[in-house]
């Protein structure tokens, strides 16, 4: 990109996002200069006595706080103190490991790094959107483009360039592509038809926000399924007529034919002989996973996945804290499945050395993982976080807002974030301790306050140069149209991005006004 298209895109709107995003640190400092902000806030708190208090039905004081008379009172103490400092360093590892979404991503990586280092992943995505009809191909790109969620980069790496060939095969314009793709895979984020890996990675932080308020609250992994379900069949029309109504006959009819090029890179893409035999192998080893988890769960007389001493859903909480090894598992075996019949794993070797690569890309999160469990912790030491919470709920209530509006203003406040920081796990982890427990005073579930944050996070990602992944579709755009730059990109985008934030707050508000469930055993109401 030359100097004066640089200048360009700094003009505007977007261009002021640009240049803000840009000053912006690194999560990890994020993170870093927070944590130095709550320590000298605790020591004002401290100093000028703030406190918070709410009725409690239990015998045990919630920790860092005082119980008496029924009453938990929570009183801000400085991280300067002698007790602090000496928590701070003596306990720094157990801070650590303690810190619930980095066990529970790591647990899901080993196996889904098997899953996508053998090129199952990838197989599964050619071989969906190869086969689709193409009166139907807009959708079908829709529809795969959010299920590649799951797939990690895979959706972004591959799927999205070879929707383009795809388009361009048949006729049609190969940027419709590149937008009805990037449109699914990215602002579609929150949707899905089945939980995954950012569900187990967002419920984490938002455990260890809820147990401010409620310290037996645990997680369900599959809290948001309908909800997530419910954004796919949303968005997909929206995608659908967008693509074929407003974006193609902008772009108008492509010049360029299906030439030797185009034919070369789809033979590329074609599924081979040997893949198709380790995707039947990956299907039958995902029915013996989900086979196994069933018998442990209905088996007559043995239910390891059942709580019997419970009594309605709590009867379910093994089964779905279970989820999370499940998820592992089936990774795992599908992973090893296809690898084994497509040539890719060839022995036991193969399958640790895959391992080893999945933990090694994490190590980015690992590092922002040590902040972000310190500062969750940090925070609770303190007590600002359930202060911040109580008083903040005791303002809501006195404004008597709508639950509707109060979760749209979540939605609203993340998707403006996402802007600046494109990291779900950075924003949640920050947001989560205060929202959380806030809304939780005033009757909102911990599911709900996630799956509204999770609305709001998805459809401004295709709207911010500071997307990670943003470069890398303008790169594929000037792939077919040299003259693309990050204005045409944006601009190609934005009818997706308005008609998804106007969708999404509307679906959002309705979950909330007609009480749906979140999914199973999950509801929209918190009741302490």
């Amino acid at each position: 990109m030359t100097n004066s298209d640089a200048m360009q895109r700094q003009k505007g709107f977007l261009g002021l996002i640009e240049r803000l995003g840009n000053k912006l640190p690194d999560p990890v400092m994020i993170f870093v200069w927070l944590i130095l902000v709550l320590m000298v806030l605790s020591t004002v708190g401290a100093y000028l006595g703030w406190s918070a208090s709410i009725p409690f039905s239990g015998d045990k004081a919630p920790p860092f706080s005082t119980l008496e008379n029924g009453v938990v009172t929570y009183t801000a103490d400085s991280l300067f103190t002698q007790e602090n400092i000496t928590r701070l360093l003596v306990d720094m590892p157990k801070t650590l490991t303690g810190f619930a979404p980095l066990g529970v991503v790591l647990v899901v990586m080993y196996g889904a790094a098997v899953a996508e280092r053998t090129g199952m992943f990838s197989a599964l995505i050619r071989s969906s959107l190869r086969n689709a009809p193409k009166a139907i191909l807009t959708p079908c790109v829709a529809v795969i483009g959010m299920l590649s969620h799951h797939a990690s980069d895979t959706g972004y790496v591959v799927f999205i360039p070879l929707a383009a060939l795809i388009y361009a095969s048949v006729g049609r314009h190969p940027l419709v592509g590149v937008a009805a793709a990037f449109a699914a895979v990215s602002g579609g984020y929150a949707g899905n038809i089945t939980p995954g890996q950012i569900d187990v990675l967002l419920f984490g932080f938002t455990q260890e926000a809820a147990r401010i308020i409620d310290p037996e609250w645990t997680m369900n992994p599959i809290g948001n399924w309908w909800f997530i379900v419910a954004i796919v069949f949303l968005f997909t029309p929206i995608v659908w007529f967008i693509t074929d109504k407003i974006v193609e006959p902008r772009l108008g009819k492509w010049g360029g034919t299906k030439d030797t090029e185009i034919a070369a890179e789809l033979a590329k893409s074609e599924v081979t002989e040997a893949e198709k035999k380790g995707l039947k192998a990956a299907g039958i080893a995902a029915l013996v996973i989900i086979g196994l988890f069933a018998a442990l769960a209905l088996w007559p007389g043995y239910t390891p996945l059942i709580d019997e001493t419970k009594t309605g859903p709590a009867q379910l909480q093994p089964f779905y804290s279970a989820l999370i090894p499940g998820f592992f598992l089936l990774f795992l075996a599908t992973g090893i499945s296809f690898g084994v019949k497509a040539g890719t794993v060839k022995s036991d070797n193969d399958v640790v050395r895959m391992m080893g690569e999945g933990i090694r890309s994490m190590a980015p999160y690992i590092v922002f993982a040590f902040f972000a469990a310190h500062f969750v912790a940090m925070f609770n030491w303190s007590g600002l976080g359930p202060i911040a919470a109580i008083n903040g709920a005791e303002v809501l209530k006195g404004w008597n807002l709508p639950a509707p509006l109060l979760l749209v203003s979540v939605l609203l406040f993340s998707s403006v974030l996402d802007l600046f920081i494109g990291s779900a796990s950075a924003k949640w982890s920050a947001l989560a301790p205060v929202v959380v427990p806030m809304f939780m005073l005033v009757g909102i579930s911990p599911e709900m306050t996630t799956a509204a944050y999770r609305m709001g996070d998805s459809y401004t990602n295709i709207m911010t140069p500071l997307m990670s992944y943003f470069p890398l579709i303008l790169a594929f755009c000037r792939r077919w149209d040299s003259t693309y730059g990050v204005g045409s990109l944006l601009a190609l985008m934005l009818p997706y991005a308005l008609c998804f934030m106007v969708a999404g707050i509307a679906m959002t508000a309705g979950w909330v006004h007609f009480d749906l469930p979140l999914g199973p055993h999950s509801q929209v109401h918190y009741t302490r």
